[in-house]
């Protein structure tokens, strides 16, 4: 019997780590083109929001998938999405159940801070996993930040990487880019001078469309 109990005793960790979950709303900045569609969460180095995720998807809905991407392509500037509760880590490499869709509101500016909603919700379909980090909330300092390039034809964006704590997200739109993959920028103190983005990621122009730091103190 004592030899049973101690074989269930080894296995236990086993278990708990696989009921590991992320439930939440699960706040999402929106950005792209006609080219593609992207959502970033809006993470925390708290549970349930401590991933940093990065997503291409569409709408279910052609008509509002279309009129979404012809708005963003007009008026490069931060959507978000505020969505149904749903577990964050059925969104990492690997899961046994990995989520492919769900429901979210959309919104015109951020859905906490003043953002316009929209008329209703929307079913999104996750196309693609880009990115996927589980935060550290160890203080950590850094001088170089990593900034992900993504896009495709004329529409490309920089996301710089949460990997510190504290840390800052950011979202940017990137005028013809040389650059592609991952690129190191150096920092000024917390974060990047804007001036000095576009020589570091090899580009014309950069316009800010999200930028935070109160959230990953």
């Amino acid at each position: 019997m004592r030899r049973r109990s101690v074989a269930i005793a080894a296995l236990l960790p086993l278990f708990a780590a696989a009921e590991e979950t992320a439930m939440g709303g699960h706040g999402m900045a929106v950005f792209g083109g006609r080219e593609g569609l992207y959502a970033s969460h809006l993470p925390m180095f708290h549970a349930p929001h401590d991933s940093q995720v990065l997503l291409r998807f569409h709408l279910a809905d052609p008509t509002a998938d279309t009129a979404l991407r012809d708005t963003l392509a007009r008026e490069p500037r931060l959507w978000t999405f505020d969505p149904e509760p749903f577990d964050l880590l059925r969104l990492q490499p690997g899961h046994a159940r990995p989520l492919r869709a769900f429901k979210a509101r959309f919104f015109e500016g951020h859905f906490e801070r003043g953002g316009r909603p929209q008329a209703a919700d929307q079913g999104v379909i996750v196309d693609e996993l880009l990115f996927f980090r589980r935060l550290d909330a160890t203080p950590r300092a850094a001088a170089v930040g990593q900034y992900r390039l993504i896009g495709r034809g004329e529409e490309w964006f920089a996301v710089k990487e949460i990997d510190r704590r504290p840390d800052f997200d950011q979202i940017l739109r990137v005028t013809a880019p040389r650059a592609r993959g991952r690129v190191a920028v150096p920092l000024r103190g917390l974060t990047p001078p804007l001036e000095a983005l576009p020589r570091a990621l090899r580009a014309t122009a950069v316009t800010q469309l999200y930028f935070e730091t109160d959230d990953l103190r």
